[in-house]
């Protein structure tokens, strides 16, 4: 008789490509995980998994498997964690962790309607992982998803961004790719850190290269970046969500429409965690308003 637990084994090594992986999620050694596997796949009667050196390859047959296995298992471990939930205390503090800007514009003004006292913590996306990893904030709101063991990331929306330039800027129209190119190369760039974070993927998507340019102001808060803009310092790449508030003005503008790139952004919290009913109402809260 095949045993569910080995169903929830097959669907995380499935999930992380790695049995070591998969064990550290599930708060298992590596031999027992291991040996769910080896049952699941005595009771298949073939190998659900490729092993090779850097990680397990299904087959088939397990692609076929995990199809139809992996809504079962989520709904019921969906059902078993409402069911814990339902008799833990509620959590009275919610600690959020966001870039500045993103907190900023779309969460500062909802906090009211948590119902729940918050702590904000600002940082990059490798130092809000940390923090959650730690337990230090019960959500985060992150551009980068990270495959780690125990955390749960859900899209919450794309981000667009624009290049934004001071108002007095004149730009030439031009339809040759390459002639924009070497124009936006040539003027004055603000970015948010010497490795020209959004720069690059800007580059790659529309001029299939890194860009060969070096910002003559880096300054690591989009607030104040578009603050520089306006103030005639030169150009950057803005999210709309922010540059708008600027445009209302008429201290910038957006130039070159048609090149633009998009980030998602995601709300992750630690998988132990997600069905806590504060944390969840908030989390559905932030999701509902993007």
């Amino acid at each position: 008789m095949v045993d569910f637990e080995w169903y929830r084994s097959f669907t995380y090594i499935y999930k992380y490509n790695s049995v070591s992986e998969a064990a550290k999620s599930r708060i298992m050694t590596q031999p027992a995980m291991s040996q769910h596997l080896a049952a699941l796949e005595a009771e298949v009667g073939e190998p659900l998994f490729i092993r090779t050196a850097r990680k397990m390859v299904p087959t088939e047959r397990g692609k076929a498997l995990y199809s139809q296995l992996a809504p079962l298992v989520e709904s019921l471990e969906e059902a078993t964690l409402s069911f814990k939930a339902a008799s833990l205390p509620t959590l009275s503090i919610i600690r959020i962790g966001s870039a500045i800007e993103y907190f900023s514009e779309n969460i500062l003004h909802q906090l009211q309607e948590y119902n729940a006292g918050t702590v904000s913590y600002f940082g990059t996306a490798d130092q809000l992982l940390e923090l959650l990893k730690e337990d230090k904030v019960d959500i985060i709101i992150t551009s980068q998803k990270y495959q780690t063991p125990g955390i749960d990331y859900t899209k919450l929306c794309d981000e667009e961004f624009v290049i934004a330039a001071p108002k007095q800027l004149e730009v030439s129209p031009n339809d040759d790719l390459k002639l924009s190119e070497k124009w936006l190369a040539s003027q004055d760039w603000i970015s948010y850190g010497l490795d020209l974070p959004i720069i690059r993927r800007f580059w790659r998507v529309h001029f299939k290269k890194r860009p060969m340019i070096q910002p003559i102001h880096v300054i690591p808060n989009l607030h104040l970046m578009l603050k520089a803009i306006e103030n005639g310092d030169g150009i950057s790449l803005i999210p709309t969500y922010i540059l708008n508030h600027s445009m209302d003005k008429g201290k910038a503008k957006v130039i070159l429409e048609e090149l633009n790139v998009k980030n998602t952004i995601y709300i992750a919290c630690k998988s132990k965690n997600k069905h806590l009913p504060a944390l969840n109402h908030i989390m559905k809260m932030i999701k509902g308003k993007n």
